[in-house]
């Protein structure tokens, strides 16, 4: 289900799943007090910031699960839906919302939430909400540059900030519990009979920010799953611990040429370096892509043999280690990688006898398994790369 690594849920229950967590989702928004545009306008007038804390507590739960997840392998990070930004248009467009969201007393979520309950307010924001959107879409034309002009892609708040993604975690943390205690502050002020804020425990909401202090400390210093990995298998002690299966050329070309069903040729070159040569059948794959959910279903399969093709043993031994740690089996490298293949099988080279009882069967084997390997090489350049297309999960509210 959604980018979790591997899939609790299947794509069947997917729509299932998201109809649960929507009644979940509303319930919650009603139990929060999100259905009264009383409570909801409170936060521009100082007498309510229910708002405020409720968003800043599903935010700091959202991305400390996503984070402790993510670190432990358990999450596909790069499998979330990023949505591109659009800079000067979404200001204008969040200038637009919050004047709505003052006078209406609702946002958009909320008041499908008020409506479901039967306020009539609620369904008079809902009607007008359509009638934007109708509105919106008829008039495109007039301003569709603008829409899309000042694009800054699917950028992420950290890197735009140029920090790691811990630091911004507990900077994030950091704002959440100052803006409660600021906000209490603002409340008692304004109300000093009904502020929210006095149902507060203080010793009880002093031990929860603390925790959600310590928490963004533990994660300034908590590496992501990719990093962690790459610098455990890039050790030379535990390549040292850990020899490598590996595959020869010749074995390979004989299992290309006889078209064997239960291997999978796994390249981690680069794309460019793949699209000049790919052995037939292969598979392009990214050391990060290794990772992802994406190649789960192939790697995870006991009976095939996967063999890992590079530049050389060093860059194939690399990816073998993390699929190792990674919890795969029955894989190999190439011995000698992709060059040696080439100068073994590939090219017409004089064959250099090894003294070996079998130099005349190698010999005739590699003769007759170079033009039908080159042959299956010319007819793939004519087909789609074998590639598999990357799922990015989308939602939010």
């Amino acid at each position: 289900m959604g980018p979790f690594v591997p899939d609790l849920i299947s794509d069947q229950l997917n729509l299932v799943v998201a109809i649960i967590l929507g009644i979940a989702f509303g319930f919650v928004l009603e139990q929060a007090g999100f259905s009264s545009s009383r409570r909801l306008a409170g936060v521009f007038y100082g007498y309510d910031f229910t708002v405020l804390r409720v968003f800043f507590t599903a935010a700091i739960t959202a991305m400390s699960g996503v984070l402790i997840l993510g670190h432990y392998g358990l999450l596909d990070i790069d499998a979330i839906y990023v949505n591109p930004t659009w800079l000067v248009p979404a200001i204008v467009g969040g200038v637009i919302m919050g004047i709505g969201f003052i006078i209406g007393g609702y946002c958009p979520g909320t008041s499908v939430c008020a409506a479901a309950i039967g306020k009539v307010d609620a369904m008079f924001f809902v009607g007008g909400g359509l009638v934007g959107v109708f509105t919106f879409g008829e008039l495109f034309p007039f301003y569709g540059n603008f829409y899309t002009s000042t694009a800054l892609g699917p950028i992420k708040v950290f890197d735009s900030l140029g920090i790691s993604q811990g630091i911004f975690a507990f900077l994030l943390i950091v704002v959440a519990v100052v803006a409660f205690a600021i906000t209490t502050l603002i409340e008692r002020r304004v109300d000093e009979k009904s502020a929210p804020s006095l149902q507060f425990k203080p010793l009880k909401h002093l031990a929860s920010g603390t925790f959600a202090v310590a928490l963004g400390v533990i994660f300034i210093f908590m590496p992501d799953h990719k990093t962690s990995l790459t610098e455990k298998v890039s050790d030379p002690s535990y390549a040292a611990a850990h020899p490598v299966d590996k595959m020869d050329a010749d074995e390979l070309a004989f299992r290309i040429v006889d078209h064997e069903p239960n291997i999978r040729i796994i390249d981690i070159r680069s794309p460019k370096e793949f699209a000049a040569l790919a052995l037939p059948n292969s598979y392009n794959v990214q050391r990060a892509d290794l990772f992802g959910k994406d190649w789960v279903s192939t790697f995870s399969q006991r009976h095939l043999r996967k063999v890992v093709v590079g530049n050389d043993e060093t860059q194939e031994r690399t990816a073998y280690y993390l699929l190792h740690e990674l919890g795969y089996e029955n894989i190999a490298i190439l011995r000698g990688g992709i060059g040696t293949f080439k100068r073994t099988i590939l090219d017409s080279t004089t064959f250099v006898p090894t003294g070996s009882r079998w130099d005349d069967d190698v010999r005739e084997f590699r003769e007759g398994a170079r033009p039908a390997i080159l042959k299956m090489i010319a007819d793939a350049k004519n087909k789609p790369v074998k590639t598999v297309i990357k799922r990015k999960i989308q939602g939010g509210c």
